[in-house]
């Protein structure tokens, strides 16, 4: 594997220092396991849609957190011992197992909504960049600071 060296950008840009260790949690060779499959669209300009499928599973054995830009979506079957039903499978290809599936979030990034339905868990995300941060037009004229100097 390579290595990235940032060094240069650190001269010309300030307050990027967060990009290192993204870039370097992307490289990470402990990857994630591909259970369960899942999507991720965007809709609109700041909006996306994450959709897992989830077949098996119900509200009550899912769990979606977020914590400092992450999006941990977990799911929990209940024990198969407590089910006391013996069941033969001639074939199982649904897993129907634990998983729990990290996503990192650009900043400003907030879930918005999750809905269980037909065995896809729908994750609406929209970016909500506060109106300090949104560009604003400056007026060029006489500025009213000079003006009261005298």
């Amino acid at each position: 594997m390579r290595t990235v060296d940032l060094s240069p950008l650190y001269r010309s840009f300030i307050g990027f220092d967060h990009l290192a260790s993204l870039m370097d949690a992307a490289a990470r060779t402990d990857k994630q396991p591909s259970f369960p499959p899942y999507n991720i669209e965007l809709l609109a300009e700041d909006k996306y849609l994450i959709t897992m499928a989830v077949a098996g599973f119900v509200e009550s054995e899912l769990s979606i957190e977020t914590e400092q830009n992450t999006l941990k979506v977990s799911g929990v079957k209940v024990d198969k011992d407590a089910e006391k039903v013996e069941r033969r499978f001639i074939h199982q290809g649904l897993a129907e197992r634990n998983f729990e599936r990290k996503f990192q979030l650009g900043d400003h990034v907030k879930v918005m909504s999750a809905n269980l339905e037909n065995g896809l868990l729908y994750i609406d995300l929209e970016r909500e960049i506060p109106e300090a941060l949104k560009p604003r037009k400056i007026e060029i004229g006489a500025s009213k600071l000079l003006e009261n100097v005298n």
